[in-house]
């Protein structure tokens, strides 16, 4: 009779893991065996999150700063060996406004958290991967569903999930000789606080200028969805998944 050779857990790192979807994506990868390095930058946020599980790594860090990120993972490699998951969660809504309307320090500070910080962080994932044994990984960018279609007054914020995009599909590509596969999630209306930012709860913009209370979901439901993701076989990928809110106006949006 064939011993059976145990599983080894895998190692994943969680960036915007304080609150909202990083927060729920982390708790439901340590409920599934997973060890999780939890990345934001609100130190007592991330020990909520981690609610004193012992494979919780927490790491306070700006995904801005290249230094920070560097830390991150090299923090995460020291405790366990590798990095087989990075989900890229940490954003920001940035300015409302259209084009002519917002300042250039709110498009930077935007594109600088939601695109510079993930480019970062997967340039590190990226350089682990490449480097352990066995050799490869994955990566799940968090974009959103405007990087479909915008909302009205949010430029800054849709063309930083535009380019998130973007992203995606160049690291999936360079990534296959490697065995790095990558794929985004992007979500619309998840009950989280950015949706009050925006006041789905109250009623959002809509594109004819009326505002209307939209429907949110539950975000153990978008995590779920990550979960499948961070789930699939070395030799498969989710290249891209939407999951909104039932009913919410994406489709025909406007």
């Amino acid at each position: 009779m064939s011993e059976t050779i145990p599983t080894r857990p895998r190692v994943a790192v969680v960036t915007g893991a304080g609150s909202g979807i990083g927060r729920a994506v982390a708790r439901l990868l340590l409920a599934e065996g997973y060890r999780v390095a939890l990345a934001g930058r609100r130190e007592a946020q991330l020990l909520e999150t981690a609610e004193g599980h012992t494979e919780a790594l927490v790491v306070p860090c700006d995904v801005t700063v290249p230094d920070d990120v560097a830390r991150l993972f090299a923090a995460t490699r020291q405790r366990w060996g590798r990095v087989d998951v990075l989900f890229n969660n940490a954003g920001i809504f940035g300015p409302s406004g259209a084009v002519d309307e917002i300042s250039v320090d709110e498009w930077n500070t935007t594109l600088a958290v939601n695109v510079t910080g993930s480019m970062l962080c997967a340039a590190e994932a990226v350089r682990i991967m490449k480097s352990q044994e066995p050799q490869g990984g994955r990566i799940i960018n968090n974009g959103s569903i405007a990087a479909h279609s915008p909302r009205p007054l949010s430029v800054a914020y849709t063309v930083s999930k535009h380019a998130m995009s973007g992203l995606t599909k160049s690291i999936e590509l360079d990534g296959r000789p490697y065995g790095i596969s990558c794929g985004q999630i992007d979500i619309g209306n998840t009950r989280t606080e950015i949706m009050d930012t925006i006041g789905v709860g109250s009623g959002a913009l809509q594109a004819d200028g009326s505002r209307r209370v939209e429907p949110m979901f539950p975000v153990e439901d978008a995590a779920r969805a990550v979960l499948m993701m961070a789930n699939m076989p070395a030799s498969a990928n989710v290249g891209s998944v939407v999951v909104t809110a039932a009913g919410m106006p994406f489709v025909g949006r406007g």
